[in-house]
């Protein structure tokens, strides 16, 4: 190549609303940060929502409403998604509402900022309890209803440290690997139902939550990204869709690291 040519970039087309049209989904988590964008998206490409969280039902509504304004169904199913109980009220309102879910996103998650020798047993318990057992309850009642019913779409979210290790985040780093194992596993048993199951795993994404953590969030991890910026939520649910549509039929058991490259370059000296 010249070194006087400049290299067009390519242009991607948004997956057409079109294609998730007449589903419905169910999203945990969802009164705000990503679950919210999630269920946003999956509403603007055609879905009626199910809306889950544990504590923040004034968030959870307002998730609703967003997902009403784009002129489709929505409701709001309170509870933890690490109860057996309380998975078995949420999906029992999905069903009453809807008769039908089509899909499912494992989005709830908590995390204890802390050391390995100064964490607590209860820190720990709680974390596994939403994290991983949360994932299991919830794509257990999802799979056997979406066998039933001749198939569906499981989307889990994982985390860049499926691949690396995060320092003073052992709960979740321990909880986030074992749902990649576990998405294997269920898509293993469940494909068979025409059941897909599959893991998003999201970088640095910037959302309230995560610019709270340094002073610069966007700038310190845009410049350790080989795609230049930090990840955005819309990048993790236009991920979450791609599973979600018809496409992806024949692709299962597979986890889609959503964050520009990040986890993919080691830290290299002279990197540039």
């Amino acid at each position: 190549m010249r070194p006087d040519r400049k290299v067009r970039p390519l242009r991607f087309t948004r997956m057409s609303p079109s294609l998730l049209q007449g589903k419905t989904a169910l999203v945990t988590g969802a009164a705000g940060g990503i679950g919210r964008v999630i269920a946003v998206e999956l509403a603007r490409r055609g879905c009626d929502v199910a809306v889950n969280d544990y504590k923040d039902s004034d968030g959870a509504e307002q998730t609703a409403e967003q997902v009403r304004a784009l002129g489709r169904r929505s409701l709001v199913a309170m509870g933890s998604v690490g109860v057996a109980k309380d998975v078995d009220a949420i999906f029992g309102a999905v069903f009453q509402a809807f008769g039908r879910l089509h899909i499912h996103v494992n989005n709830a998650g908590v995390q204890t900022w802390k050391p390995l020798l100064e964490l607590r047993e209860e820190e720990w318990d709680r974390v596994l309890d939403t994290n991983l057992k949360g994932t299991f309850l919830c794509t257990q009642r999802a799979g056997r209803h979406m066998k039933e019913h001749g198939g569906g779409r499981i989307i889990n979210i994982g985390s860049g440290c499926n691949k690396v290790a995060f320092p003073n985040l052992v709960d979740y780093t321990a909880s986030r690997g074992g749902i990649e194992m576990f998405t294997k596993v269920a898509a293993a048993e469940l494909g068979r139902y025409g059941v897909t199951v599959n893991c998003v795993a999201p970088g640095a994404i910037e959302t309230a939550r995560t610019k709270l953590e340094m002073p610069d969030y966007a700038g310190t991890w845009g410049s350790l990204t080989p795609v230049g910026r930090v990840g955005r939520p819309l990048d993790v649910a236009s991920a979450i869709c791609y599973f979600a549509s018809d496409e992806t039929e024949f692709i299962t058991g597979q986890t889609l690291f959503v964050d520009g490259g990040l986890f993919a370059r080691g830290p290299w000296p002279h990197a540039e």
